[in-house]
């Protein structure tokens, strides 16, 4: 029985992260203002539209940004750890999910700005200047991490250093920030893994 429940959170825990990521990936799209007629961008404005539709009419915009995918990340993050708990053996607080859900959207967040971060600095080096739609989205979601960086840090030569700040930056807050929050938001540790 007890591996079957493993198997279980495997399966939940991979396809939950794999749409919780669609979603977050969705807002910081439209937070980056990224070309919405990139095919990756179409992905998943037609992967969360289902789910998304409901909930803008309860949720509005604000300061130009869609809640509701915000909104709907949180939920999904919730519902999925609250579903790891239970197979896990816990009794689920659903005033503790909310600060739980919160924590693990914003290690999300760190983690997709980290990878999109290497993949634009490995493409600098092979394909820079490319046409691709990845490449294009990659770079719409870091510009806006590495710009303030580029306007502290001069330029020496063509030689662009700014992203190794942003990743000692990053770094910090997810070696550091994220576990501290955990922690102090008494997290189980099932769900550390998660984060």
């Amino acid at each position: 029985m007890l591996g079957l429940n493993d198997a279980a959170i495997f399966v939940i825990q991979t396809l939950g992260s794999l749409y919780l990521l669609v979603v977050l990936l969705r807002f910081i799209l439209q937070l980056v203002r990224a070309n919405f007629y990139n095919p990756l961008c179409q992905f998943a404005v037609k992967a969360t539209q289902p789910l998304l539709k409901p909930l803008r009419r309860v949720i509005p915009s604000m300061f130009g940004l869609d809640m509701s995918s915000l909104v709907l990340a949180l939920i999904v993050q919730m519902v999925l750890f609250a579903v790891i708990l239970l197979l896990s053996g816990y009794k689920v607080d659903v005033l503790f999910l909310v600060p739980w859900g919160l924590i693990g959207i914003f290690a999300l967040f760190l983690k997709i700005l980290f990878w999109a971060m290497i993949i634009s600095v490995i493409l600098s080096w092979v394909a820079p200047g490319s046409h691709n739609p990845g490449a294009e989205l990659v770079q719409q979601i870091t510009e806006p991490v590495l710009a303030p960086f580029r306007r502290i840090i001069p330029n020496l030569g063509g030689l662009d250093i700014s992203p190794i700040f942003a990743f000692i930056a990053l770094q910090l807050l997810q070696s550091w920030l994220i576990p501290r929050l955990a922690y102090y938001a008494l997290m189980p540790k099932e769900l550390f893994g998660l984060i």
